[in-house]
Parts: structure tokens; sequence; C-alpha cells
């Protein structure tokens, strides 16, 4: 099979790194790595360089380009990008994916899926989920710190998700914690969840993970954030666990005290936020539903300005 990674940053070069090293000598899955610039040149030159909780690797792949004649048909592309880019990598890259091509999206938000279709109409989209907490440390090295580097793709019903476990096995035997799911929209709100509310929260705060789990009154205001999201996922007809808010805000109390989110970090930096896909969808996607958002509305004004 021709597998695709569109994007190596922390995500893409995390897993497309793994998928590389296992199959770059069997050649038995040629991997190709989409990617730009110095990350590209890098790569190229010396590989990628992966230094992950279980060891540092070298990754070749068998093409790394950003050039779409080059890359070819893929049969299974996975797209690492930020969610501001999604639409266009998409389109660049739409000869490179046709009507037998699996994609899956490994970005934040819930809706990759659905903004994939409208640009990929005739593909095979899935939807996919990670957790993981990595970056590029410099061109051509992908560093990851923590989470499970779990990977979760599939659908909403148990035998349309059956198609798709060939996939599993690739990812297996390339020993990513991989999981095959057939409630694949609960995965995702589960991980918006906790996303969307406490990266709206620190961004517009300033405040780590650590010091929002100390002020009772943010911690209040996160748990009440929660439960927004919650309702919003039920009028998608996603229901949540009952325990969904409680397993959330333990994952708060359990980040390190000086942690920070992506998306204040990309905040504080001058750089391009992924607001589109987190507190700006889940305001729009309250009004559409009739769900009032009350508190990320008066955040996402804040963060606007």
């Amino acid at each position: 099979m021709r597998i695709g990674i569109i994007g190596i940053g922390g995500v893409g070069g995390y897993f497309g790194g793994k998928l590389a090293r296992q199959y770059e000598k069997s050649g038995e899955h040629e991997i190709i790595f989409i990617a730009r610039g110095e990350q590209l040149n890098a790569i190229r030159k010396n590989s990628l360089q992966l230094f992950t909780k279980e060891g540092e690797y070298t990754a070749k792949p068998k093409i790394a380009t950003d050039n779409p004649s080059e890359a070819g048909v893929f049969d299974l592309v996975f797209f690492c990008t930020k969610s501001y880019s999604l639409e266009r990598s998409a389109r660049e890259f739409i000869s490179c994916i046709n009507k037998n091509t699996v994609v899956i999206p490994l970005l934040n938000g819930v809706n990759s899926a659905e903004r994939l279709l409208k640009v990929l109409p005739n593909a095979n989209i899935i939807n996919g989920s990670v957790y993981i907490i990595s970056h590029i440390e410099k061109s051509g090295v992908v560093k990851q710190e923590g989470g499970s580097c779990k990977l979760t793709f599939g659908t909403d019903d148990s035998e349309s998700a059956k198609r798709y476990s060939y996939i599993l096995d690739i990812l297996l035997k390339a020993k990513i914690n991989a999981v095959l799911a057939n409630k694949i929209s609960e995965v995702l709100w589960t991980k918006y969840l906790l996303m969307c509310p406490i990266g709206s929260l620190t961004s517009a705060t300033g405040k780590t993970y650590g010091a929002i789990w100390e002020d009772l009154a943010l911690r209040k205001k996160a748990r009440d954030m929660m439960l927004e999201v919650v309702e919003v996922a039920k009028a998608h007809n996603v229901l949540l666990p009952k325990d969904a808010v409680d397993k959330a805000m333990d994952m708060v109390a359990g980040f390190d005290y000086n942690s920070k989110t992506s998306m204040q970090l990309d905040r504080e930096n001058g750089r391009q936020t992924e607001i589109d896909a987190l507190t700006e969808y889940l305001c729009k996607a309250g009004k559409d539903t009739g769900v009032p958002t009350p508190m990320h509305d008066e955040i996402y004004f804040q963060l606007r300005i």
C-alpha cells in the first residue's frame, strides 16, 4: 500500500515516523511524507529524527516531498495538518486521492471529516483522533513529551468499521497504540470536551493547567464550559458518558502545573491558532442547534480581539 502522511509536525512526525521506520526495509508498504520548507529539506538530508518516551529513532520515508505529482496516488492518507490548513492541503493534493483512497484526518476538533468531504467528495473519508503531546524541536526533529500516543479511527457502526481492520493491522505492526472504533463520534467529542474549554480558557487567561485548577472560580468555569460542550454534542446526537466531565476534569488536575495548551502557546507566540476548530466551532454549532453557549461566546469574543 501507498500511505501518505500530510503534515510532518508533532502528530504526523510521531505516527508517520513509526510507520516509516517499520516498513522502510520490508517494502511491504510505501510511506510518503508530505512536508514543507526546512522540515522537508532536513528530512531529505538526514531522515526524520524521532525522540520518544520509548527511545530515539531515525525514520526514512520512501518519498519526502511537497509535490503532488512526485507523491503519486495514495491508498491510505492521514491528514496531520493544523485545522486552518486542512482545506488548502486537501485541494493541493487532490490529484493524489481517488475514490479508493481511505482518508483519515487526525486533527483537533470534531468536524474534520465533514470539511474534507466538501473538498474530496469522492474519497472514502472516516474519522480519527489522537492523544499525544509532541512537537517539532527543530527542522527534521520531532519530540514526543507525553500523552498515551493513542490513535483511534473508525466509524459509528460496527459493520462498516470492520472494513478497516487491515488498517489497524498496519498500525499495530508499526507498534502504534491504535484502536478501531465503532463509536468514533463519541471518541471525537470526548477529546473535544477537554480541548475546547481548556484551550479556550488558558488562551484567554494566560494561565497554565495548574493555575486553572488551583483557582476555584476558574475551575468551576472550566467545568461549566464542559457542560456546554456536552449539550452541543447531545444536539448532534452524540450522548457522552455521564462521567465524561468528571474524567475530563481529572485530566486537567493530572497535568503538570506549568503545562500549557497548544492553542495558548500559539497565541502567546503570535502564531495562528486553531480557534476555528475549537472555540469558534462550538459557538457556531450552539447557535445552529439552539443550544446556549454563553461562556464560550464570551471567550470567543475576547480571543477575536
